[in-house]
């Protein structure tokens, strides 16, 4: 059925609007993270083996996290399958929570704190931030995040159902939590590595999609110009894309101390803030019209080809 993951992909959204994030205790990516932190504990062989273990772990978490979302795709029948699916699916989805972390935060620094809130997001050290800098690294999140909790589930559940979307936030879960380069870089370098290549192509198509939302307003080539300037300054191939061009879309600036300035500042975060969660917003709402339009061609094409 064509309309099968249609629904299922606009049904996830409005579940995660609606609701958001099912409380830690329940929910399952709160299970991947204690698995992963389970076997994620470097320094206990060497740095070749190190790197071996973590790829098995890593492969064997994928597995284990996706055969669920594989089963009831396989398994149940279509009216049990949709309910099932849009739950998955909207569980891999991190829209609502995005924003809920941002106005944590902004309603700390209301309050004469904000600090703790951003620890919450970022690895940086806060306490001596200003509230710009605070600001900053809660909007910075926000932007690469677009790509890491939105738009990469939606673009591999389009392209391979939900068994794309699981192994790809279990691949960014591990990413987020082991991919750094500390001591955890020889355990966390194949998560960190694989996370890039299944970052990449979703990181260009939030990209467009942001293009696309900035058009109207006439600072797509702002946007676009910040991406090609600034794109690089953040690590990595695929999180400047978004944050650079949400930066020069909105007129803003993000920076990290000592590290980058990504974007002109034409305008402060406190008054730009709204601008970067709408953009979120609507690039979100674009990606999931051209996932639909391509979930719709797939549907007709495929059985065309594949009777």
């Amino acid at each position: 059925m064509v309309l099968e993951p249609v629904i299922i992909l606009w049904a996830a959204l409005a579940a995660d609007r609606a609701a958001g994030d099912p409380p830690n205790q329940w929910h399952p990516t709160a299970w991947l993270g204690r698995l992963i932190g389970w076997w994620g504990v470097p320094g206990r062989f060497s740095a070749t083996a190190e790197r071996l273990y973590g790829a098995i772990c890593c492969i064997g978490t994928i597995i284990l996290f996706s055969l669920p979302f594989y089963l009831v795709s396989r398994l149940l029948p279509p009216l049990f399958y949709f309910v099932a699916g849009f739950f998955l699916l909207s569980l891999t989805i991190g829209w609502r929570s995005l924003e809920e972390h941002v106005e944590a935060v902004e309603n700390g620094l209301s309050a004469g704190g904000g600090r703790e809130e951003v620890q919450m997001l970022v690895s940086r050290r806060t306490a001596e931030l200003s509230d710009e800098e605070v600001r900053s690294a809660a909007y910075e999140s926000m932007a690469e995040n677009l790509t890491d909790a939105i738009i990469g589930p939606l673009f591999w559940f389009t392209l391979i159902g939900l068994v794309g979307a699981a192994a790809f936030r279990a691949t960014n879960t591990m990413d987020a939590m082991l991919g750094y380069c500390d001591h955890r870089r020889f355990i966390g370098w194949f998560p960190a590595r694989l996370d890039d290549l299944l970052c990449y192509l979703p990181a260009r198509f939030a990209g467009i999609c942001l293009l696309l939302w900035f058009l109207p307003f006439g600072r797509a080539g702002a946007a676009w110009r910040c991406m090609h300037r600034d794109g690089h300054l953040r690590p990595g191939y695929n999180g400047g894309i978004t944050m650079a061009l949400i930066a020069g879309g909105t007129g803003t600036a993000f920076v990290k101390p000592g590290v980058y300035t990504i974007g002109d500042g034409e305008r402060s975060l406190l008054d730009g803030g709204p601008a970067i969660v709408s953009a979120v917003r609507g690039a979100t709402v674009i990606a999931a019209i051209i996932c639909t339009f391509a979930l719709c061609v797939a549907g007709v094409i495929i059985p065309q080809i594949f009777p």
